[in-house]
């Protein structure tokens, strides 16, 4: 097959393909105008998540095979149009899982013991052991909301901690030896910490608002490694003044653009966002959860086992 590949990854994917017998064609700098005038012939296009794969961009591939997006989500592609059009369609969230897991877990620790607070504070000249006291997460319940590949990891990296684990998922019977299935209501009347593992969809998109966050019975942290539009961050300002949300790990944010490479593009940030980020209880990272040395491999590697997959098939 003929494959257009349009971000860089890991090289073994080219390497993989080629040995295979595939023809990789690369193209990582052309606007998607112009990327959208080289299409006659492509069978396949891989990418990470340079721009949006549209009608319009489909219908200038009549060859178009598949779409392999290395990553878990799959929302810069109309996958609705795709399907319709006979295009597979390819993802990798087992790549990145252990990565998010991880990544998670550190969000968690660093919030519930102070360190990052206490680091800054210290460095400053300031021994403030009182108020630093951390929490322990032995004896508290965690809630999940989605269980797919990501929420199974990060509930795999609980078990050793003693918690409870918690999860709603729209999908039933999903429950396991690491974490128990509950409806909406009872996660939000027990959880402690609430930890998105969701793709972004209608259904998603500022789930978590005022009334969201109003609907759990005690303070909780807040964890996002999922999706950014998925928290209404003005309501997350709101609810970390009030001290409903006892602190944030947030890998992404509401701003950000469908390339997840830039947050501002120039731009400063609106003016929730910079209050949001002088909270000492918010911690920021920039979409780096699944992005380790180890997942650019595993990511790659996923992505080449389903398309010579198809081959097979």
């Amino acid at each position: 097959m003929k494959i257009l590949h349009l971000d860089k990854n890991h090289p073994l994917l080219l390497e993989q393909l080629e040995q295979a017998g595939h023809d990789n064609m690369q193209e990582y700098t052309a606007d998607k105008a112009d990327v959208m005038k080289q299409l006659e012939g492509i069978e396949g296009i891989v990418i990470r998540s340079r721009f949006r794969l549209d009608q319009a961009f489909m219908d200038a591939a009549p060859d178009l095979r598949f779409i392999a997006r290395v990553g878990a989500g799959l929302e810069s592609i109309d996958t609705d149009y795709a399907v319709q059009k006979g295009i597979i369609l390819i993802n990798s969230p087992e790549g990145n899982r252990n990565a998010v897991g991880e990544h998670a877990l550190g969000l968690l620790l660093a919030l519930t013991n102070k360190l990052l607070i206490a680091d800054r504070e210290v460095k400053a000249g300031n021994w403030n052991r009182e108020a630093n006291r951390g929490m322990e997460l032995e004896g508290k319940t965690v809630g999940l909301i989605g269980y797919g590949n990501m929420g199974k990891a990060f509930a795999k990296k609980l078990k050793g901690f003693n918690c409870e684990v918690l999860f709603y998922d729209i999908l039933p019977d999903l429950g396991d030896e690491f974490a128990k299935q509950v409806s909406l209501t009872t996660l939000q009347q027990r959880a402690d910490v609430l930890s998105l593992h969701t793709p972004w969809t209608p259904r998603t998109d500022k789930m978590v608002d005022a009334h969201f966050i109003q609907a759990f019975s005690k303070p909780f942290y807040l964890i996002n490694t999922a999706r950014g539009k998925s928290v209404v961050t003005s309501d997350l300002v709101d609810a970390l003044k009030s001290g409903q949300i006892k602190g944030a790990g947030l890998d992404v944010l509401e701003f950000e653009q469908d390339s997840f490479e830039k947050l501002f593009q120039g731009s400063k940030p609106s003016g929730i966002l910079q209050e949001l980020l002088t909270f000492p209880n918010v911690i920021v990272s920039p979409h780096i959860a699944g992005w380790t040395q180890e997942s650019k491999v595993k990511l790659a590697q996923v992505i080449v086992d389903k398309i010579l997959a198809l081959d097979a098939g």
